[in-house]
């Protein structure tokens, strides 16, 4: 049997109820101080799928105490992964232009669950991760993500240099995120399918994959910083690729 999710926080368990997920029932802390229009919406989306709430002692909030629960959790079972070999058919058939986003040994929950979120608010097709070295699938990084995890499909893939090349010989372009290249993002052509790369917080994104990129995409910094946030370098391009596709324009200077 697989371990069930403790999920906690008020966008999270929005969002858990919005994309249809399985939810027992919804604790609330006794006592609470406030109950901000965030609570109340929660409470009026549960009463609205018939899920039911239960007001429960602090003392069940004892493995949250670090935690920004905001007086709320909620028991629901593990976030279901998937092959990106599964899905990019299924989104070619639907017409999409796929967007997906290879993370690159991403292990720090925070950056993973920002990353997550961003691309779910962009418009990314799925997010793809190495079964190993990266940020776990869980109840920090459904909150770090503010729930968007339950809205993005996550794809394992045990060897992403297989998994790029497969996406290659499926017609997306890969372009890697990277200061070691002179081409600034905004004048890549992101407008047809493409995969991009995002690397390591320290380390960057590994040379084999760089090396079979089509494209390497630079974010310029001012002098005495060496580069972006990788959760930061990942909003600016995924914002440059929506604005291409909705306006169909690079900007060129």
């Amino acid at each position: 049997m697989k371990k069930l999710e403790i999920v906690y926080g008020i966008h999270p368990l929005i969002e858990a109820i919005v994309a249809k997920k399985t939810i027992d029932k919804i604790f609330f802390k006794r006592g609470l101080k406030k109950v901000s229009n965030a609570h109340k919406k929660l409470i009026n989306l549960s009463k609205k799928e018939h899920i039911p709430i239960k007001i429960v002692s602090k003392q069940q909030f004892f493995q949250l105490k670090n935690k920004n629960h905001q007086g709320v959790f909620a028991v629901l079972p593990p976030i279901k992964t998937y092959y990106i070999e599964d899905l990019l058919p299924i989104f070619y058939e639907k017409g999409k232009n796929p967007l997906l986003i290879i993370l690159d040994r991403i292990t720090d929950v925070r950056n993973f669950g920002s990353i997550i979120r961003t691309a779910a608010c962009a418009g990314a097709d799925a997010i793809i991760i190495p079964k190993q070295d990266t940020a776990m699938i869980g109840s920090d990084s459904i909150k770090t993500s503010s729930g968007a995890l339950f809205q993005v499909p996550i794809c394992k893939e045990k060897n992403i240099l297989n998994t790029i090349e497969f996406l290659k010989n499926s017609g997306l372009k890969i372009v890697s995120a990277t200061e070691k290249s002179n081409i600034y993002w905004y004048n890549i052509d992101f407008s047809g399918p493409t995969a991009l790369i995002l690397g390591n917080e320290e380390k960057g994104i590994s040379s084999k994959y760089l090396k079979i990129s089509y494209e390497k995409a630079k974010i310029p910094a001012i002098k005495g910083i060496s580069s972006l946030n990788v959760s930061v370098a990942c909003g600016v391009i995924l914002y440059e690729i929506f604005r291409q596709r909705k306006y169909k324009s690079k900007i060129r200077f």
